[in-house]
């Protein structure tokens, strides 16, 4: 078990996303619950991980799955209670896991006191808690527009102004330059840590620094100073743990945000490697471009080493499953998931886990009206009216749509997948038949003890924490090789990325060496489909 105590134990830790909704529900209304969660703590003790990236719980109108809170310091009655939240605290810290809660600065729901008193009067004391501009009804202030569609600003007649909202009108962004506005966000994060809570997810946090005006929402001038003032108000222990969503991210920034003076955040999520097999936009779906996925995972380890930490993650409750994704759902979806695993985990940061995919979960292909997602929706429309068909629409969001990892967990080969007693609120993959954790856990050789093997190793060679990346064969289409050097310490990670038989990758240093983790027996010899070897020597 790690030594919590230590201000930068998640540097040895590997982590586990838990999006609740959709993970165990025990009382039988098709959502998951946070009595599910604390029903499925062994479940996450047996696989190794030392914390829960818990998405968000909070009371919330869930025009956004949650990401639209209508009250920070309030657990939604879907998922439970307040006691309920706080017994899951004390249960996982008995298993040595750790909570950390996903915690939206950027924006709150429009149904949040703060912005129903806000839009009431342009004298409430509350109404510059938020972003509001003057303008005649027909002509919004400039022509930004939201993520998810439509313009970035709302109109209330009431009042005769227009109000900031990035992502969708249900949820108005917070006006950060507001000093009020900060104090109250860093006395809610005190909140959580005293109930012991024991880092957070930030999410879209480089989009707090904004300045509308002028079009910017990623990276504002003031982005890093309110990121410094939340580490000495609400961030003070040394051992919180804090990783920042910033889908804007380069190595430069990547750096400030995690200085290892400890004046901002741990790390961040950074989306470089995610967006390289997509064309001009997210809709647009081109195959893996494996040169160039191997240089940006280079650039990553070598530009933050000494001067930063990564977080490495292939999933999350935004992404598809990455089995589908980068490998093959089909003849080779276990050999193809315990590939990309090794590949990930071989490198050196701290691991995310997103649920399921330590079990090889897949995409799911749905009717558009059986969808939850907001963006799915409005992504369909919006590809229709450029000229899609509605069958290149539908692949497009079978490729890419958020809903793919959200469908519920796929415990057993029972009703429901074992997810819930009563209707799921998203569909069921049919493939839990085969694909659970019942399966997974009956058989030795499954994706879940590969994690479970990969987290340990994480935990026995300090290799995996400090040594040096090397990219071998920069150039090579197919296969993913590179090593890691730490002391007397060396590590060999190969990876075959198609269903074709390879070369054997081993340079001389390597001959003869331990084999730490195969996904094929007697790893020797040609790569077969998707094969992948870490090779172990210490001099």
């Amino acid at each position: 078990m790690l030594d919590k105590t230590k201000k930068d134990w998640w540097k040895s830790a590997v982590f586990y996303q838990v999006y609740p909704k959709s993970f165990q529900d025990t009382n039988g209304d098709g959502i998951g619950d946070l009595r599910g969660v604390i029903q499925r703590l062994d479940y996450l003790e047996t696989l190794g991980v030392d914390g829960i990236w818990l998405s968000p719980v909070y009371a919330s109108p869930q025009k956004d799955n949650g990401y639209d809170i209508a009250d920070y310091r309030a657990i939604d009655p879907m998922f439970g209670a307040m006691e309920d939240m706080e017994e899951l605290i004390r249960e996982a810290e008995k298993r040595g896991i750790t909570i950390i809660m996903d915690l939206v600065l950027n924006h709150t729901s429009d149904r949040h006191r703060w912005f129903l008193e806000a839009r009431s009067s342009r004298d409430n004391p509350y109404h510059d808690y938020y972003i509001w501009r003057d303008g005649a009804p027909d002509c919004p202030p400039n022509e930004m527009t939201a993520t998810f569609g439509g313009s970035a600003w709302t109109y209330v007649p009431e009042i005769g102004q227009w109000y900031f909202n990035q992502f969708s009108p249900w949820q108005p962004d917070l006006n950060w330059e507001n000093p009020v506005v900060r104090g109250e966000l860093c006395e809610m994060i005190r909140f959580w840590v005293a109930k012991g809570v024991g880092g957070f997810r930030l999410d879209v946090i480089d989009n707090i620094g904004k300045e509308p005006d002028h079009g910017i929402t990623c990276n504002g001038p003031r982005l890093h100073e309110y990121i410094r003032e939340l580490r000495r108000r609400a961030f003070r222990e040394d051992t919180l743990v804090t990783v920042g969503e910033a889908w804007s991210a380069s190595v430069e920034t990547a750096r400030q945000y995690a200085d290892p003076d400890g004046s901002e955040l741990n790390m961040v999520f950074q989306f470089e490697h995610m967006c390289l097999d997509s064309g001009g936009e997210k809709w647009d779906v081109l195959p893996l471009p494996l040169v160039r996925l191997k240089k940006c995972y280079e650039r990553w380890q070598t530009g933050l080493r000494g001067s930063g930490w990564n977080s490495l993650f292939l999933e999350n409750h935004d992404l598809p499953r990455v089995v589908s994704r980068w490998g093959d759902e089909g003849n080779w979806r276990v050999q193809s998931a315990k590939m990309l695993a090794a590949m990930c985990h071989g490198m050196q940061g701290t691991p995310y886990i997103y649920q399921g995919e330590e079990l090889g979960m897949t995409n799911i292909r749905l009717p558009i009206e059986a969808y939850d997602d907001l963006e799915i929706k409005n992504a369909y429309q919006e590809l229709l009216s450029k000229g899609r068909t509605p069958e290149e629409a539908l692949e497009a969001i079978y490729a890419r749509g958020r809903d793919n990892a959200r469908t519920p967990m796929q415990w057993t080969d029972g009703e429901n997948a074992g997810f819930s007693d009563g209707e799921p609120w998203l569909p069921v993959n049919r493939n839990c038949l085969a694909v659970n954790a019942r399966a997974a856990l009956a058989d030795p050789d499954s994706v879940f003890y590969f994690y479970q093997r990969l987290i340990a190793l994480r935990k026995t060679y300090p290799v995996f924490r400090d040594g040096a990346f090397t990219l071998l064969d920069p150039e090579d289409e197919k296969c993913f090789a590179y090593t890691r050097d730490a002391g007397g310490e060396h590590l060999l990670v190969v990876c075959n990325f198609t269903a074709e038989e390879l070369p054997e990758v081993c340079p001389e240093q390597f001959r003869g060496a331990e084999t730490l983790l195969a996904n094929y027996p007697d790893p020797a010899g040609p790569l077969r489909p998707y094969e992948t070897r870490m090779l172990y020597i210490k001099a």
